[in-house]
C-alpha cells in the first residue's frame, strides 16, 4: 500500500469510525453538546438524525467513549430485533440473568428491579441504539415501555437513538405517535463545507504521520467536495482512492487528475449522478431531434 511512500503509519481514510481520528466538526460538537446536555438533564428520549455517511455511528462511538462513571451503559449496535430479542438484548446489556420462558410482565419486573439497584448506587443507565431506523414498529413500543419504569423524581432508563432520517418519517407514523412526544431532544447532522471538508482532509493525514505539507491542494478539495457535497464517507472513499493512485505513479501529493480518477471510480458519488442525469436529458433531447426531423422530412411516416 501506499504507507511508506507517504510517511504514514496507519491508514488515514478507512471507513471504521475510528475516534482516534475525530476532527471536532461544528455539526459533530454540536451532536455532542446536545447529547450531553441532555444526558444530564434527566430526559428520557433523545434522538440524532443525519444522512448515510455523515458521522452517526463515530460520535455514538465518541459519546460511548466519553460517557461519565455515573452512567451505566447498554448498546445495541444491532437493532433489527423483535419486541422479545430487544427485551431480551437489554437485560443481557444490564447483567439481568433470564432463564427459560418468561412472559413480558416477568421481564418488565426482572429489568425494572436492576434499574432500581442501578440507581441506589447513584447511576443512571444509557440504552443507545445505532441504526434505529431499523427498529421494527412493535419494538419501538416496546422501547418506549422501558422509558415508564422511573422513581417519583427520575427516569430510571434514558434512550439515545442514532438513525438516518428514514427514523423520521416511521416516527411520524400514527402509531408511534406517544414515543414521538417523549423525544425531548434531538439533532440533525450536517455535512461538511468547502473550508471543514479541507480541515477535515489535512486532519486525518497529519494523525496518521504525513509530515509532507499539504496532500491534498485547494484543487483537489474543490474537486472533492463537489463530488461528494461534504459527505464524511465518501471524502473517505475518495482521499484513500486518490492516494492509491498518487503512489502508483509516484507522485509525492495528490494531484487533481487522481481525484478526477477516484471520482469516476466511485458510483455514490453526485458527479456521477449528476453525469448520468445530463445524459439522461441528452438522449431525450436526441430523441426529440430525431423525431421531430422524421415528422418533417417524410410527413407520410406520421399519416
Amino acid at each position: 500500500m501506499y504507507l511508506y511512500h507517504f510517511g504514514l503509519k496507519e491508514l488515514p481514510f478507512t471507513l471504521t469510525p475510528n475516534t482516534s481520528y475525530f476532527f471536532g466538526l461544528p455539526s459533530h460538537k454540536e451532536a455532542l453538546q446536545v447529547l450531553t446536555t441532555a444526558l444530564k438533564t434527566g430526559e428520557g428520549f433523545i434522538k440524532v438524525t443525519g444522512e448515510v455517511g455523515t458521522g452517526k455511528t463515530l460520535i455514538c462511538r465518541k459519546l460511548l467513549n466519553e460517557l461519565p462513571d455515573h452512567f451505566g451503559l447498554a448498546y445495541l449496535p444491532n437493532p433489527n430485533l423483535s419486541p422479545e430479542e430487544l427485551r431480551r438484548e437489554v437485560a443481557a446489556e444490564l447483567g439481568v440473568n433470564i432463564s427459560g420462558d418468561v412472559n413480558q410482565q416477568e421481564f418488565t419486573r426482572l429489568i425494572h428491579e436492576r434499574l432500581i439497584q442501578i440507581n441506589r448506587a447513584n447511576k443512571s443507565v444509557v440504552l443507545i441504539i445505532d441504526e434505529a431506523q431499523a427498529l421494527p414498529n412493535e419494538s419501538i413500543e416496546a422501547l418506549r415501555l422501558f422509558t415508564n419504569l422511573e422513581t417519583e423524581s427520575r427516569k430510571l432508563i434514558h434512550v439515545v437513538l442514532f438513525g438516518q432520517p428514514e427514523l423520521n418519517d416511521k416516527l411520524n407514523l400514527p402509531e408511534l405517535r406517544q414515543l414521538k412526544q417523549r423525544i425531548t431532544f434531538s439533532y440533525e447532522l450536517k455535512a461538511m463545507d468547502l473550508d471543514q471538508l479541507k480541515q477535515y482532509v489535512k486532519h486525518r493525514m497529519t494523525v496518521a504521520g504525513f509530515k509532507g505539507g499539504e496532500a491534498f491542494n485547494d484543487r483537489c478539495c474543490k474537486k472533492l467536495y463537489k463530488a461528494t457535497k461534504g459527505t464524511p464517507r465518501l471524502v473517505n472513499v475518495l482521499c484513500h482512492k486518490a492516494l492509491m493512485l498518487a503512489y502508483g505513479e509516484g507522485k509525492s501529493h495528490v494531484e487533481h487528475s487522481h481525484v478526477v480518477l477516484a471520482i469516476k471510480d466511485t458510483e455514490a458519488t453526485f458527479v456521477s449522478s449528476h453525469k448520468l442525469l445530463w445524459f439522461s436529458w441528452s438522449l431525450l433531447i436526441i430523441i426529440a431531434i430525431a423525431g421531430a426531423s422524421t415528422y418533417y422530412l417524410y410527413p407520410e411516416v406520421w399519416a
